[in-house]
């Protein structure tokens, strides 16, 4: 047996931070939720920056992603990293899971799996295209246009016919380094919001509702969007249940994004299954689940 059994993974902000506000403290409070109920199951826990460069990762037997949320703006250095230390640990979720869910390819997967999505075209790397010849070609109006890998709502903007020159010359400059992926815009996200299902090992948990801020499309409170309580219908959780189902592997966790779509449908705009918030904070028991679920592993 391995001296530690479970490191959970964050990014060095978040070890020590000399200074906090509300956004860090809740950061801390969902670590520290997962590190308690690990705890409890009898495990032993240790919390460290992903990119610690003194940890030997052969001494964890499993290595939990959560709050690291730089990854993204690092992701060479990051996929380094992972190259390495999944010869090392097991991954939660696992190794295989991770490099289907990083890339926003993944939703063409579960698409075919009969899950709704929201409508997406993907423009690989090289694309020679302009914005406005993808627009006439698509037939949208107005779209969102992101990175296939992204957090945080990094590089995501919304586009009209009337904007698009104004995009074009970063556009070409994000096509020629990355794959990007265009979605027309779906108008129930400023009025209604976006649902996050919680599902650990399978079942749902809780849900809560993120609202973007009055004048802006992006939900994340990075840029301002606020969280509220939010009661699914069994409809929204069977929902989320079988958009897991159609993983290419069963998580132990998952956040499942759920918006209207134009038609008032439900279709996911996002499957989170690296080190999505899951919101503990709003159901001590989800974090408890999920020890359970790694304890009998």
């Amino acid at each position: 047996m391995k001296p530690i059994d479970v490191v959970v993974l964050t990014d060095k902000r978040y070890t020590n931070p000399t200074e906090t506000d509300a956004y860090i403290d809740n950061v801390l409070l969902e670590d520290q939720l997962v590190k308690e109920a690990l705890e409890k199951e009898g495990l032993s826990v240790l919390k460290l920056a992903w990119d610690d460069p003194n940890f030997d990762w052969n001494t964890t037997k499993y290595a939990l992603f959560r709050t690291t949320w730089d990854y993204f703006d690092r992701f060479p250095e990051f996929a380094n990293w992972l190259k390495i230390v999944e010869q090392k640990t097991i991954l939660l979720n696992s190794a295989k899971t991770i490099h289907w869910n990083i890339d926003k390819h993944y939703l063409q997967d579960i698409a075919k799996a009969g899950v709704k999505i929201v409508p997406t075209h993907f423009m690989e790397k090289g694309d020679t295209r302009t914005l406005a010849e993808l627009h006439q070609e698509l037939g949208w109006k107005q779209t969102v246009l992101k990175p296939c890998i992204s957090g945080a709502a990094r590089h995501t903007y919304k586009l009209n016919l009337q904007t698009l020159e104004k995009h074009e010359t970063l556009y070409q400059k994000l096509i020629a380094e990355e794959s990007m992926m265009l979605q027309p815009f779906m108008e129930q996200i400023i009025t209604k919001g976006e649902i996050s299902l919680i599902v650990i090992n399978g079942s749902y948990t809780h849900a809560i509702l993120k609202k973007a801020k009055a004048g802006d499309f992006r939900v994340q409170d990075d840029f301002g969007g606020s969280v509220h309580e939010y009661n699914p219908s069994q409809a929204e959780i069977d929902f989320a249940e079988n958009a897991v189902k159609a993983c290419i592997e069963a998580p132990i966790y998952a956040r499942v994004d759920i918006i209207w779509d134009n038609d008032d449908k439900l279709a996911i705009s996002e499957l989170e299954l690296i080190e999505p918030e899951l919101w503990f904070r709003h159901n001590n028991d989800a974090a408890t689940q999920l020890a359970k679920g790694i304890a009998s592993l």
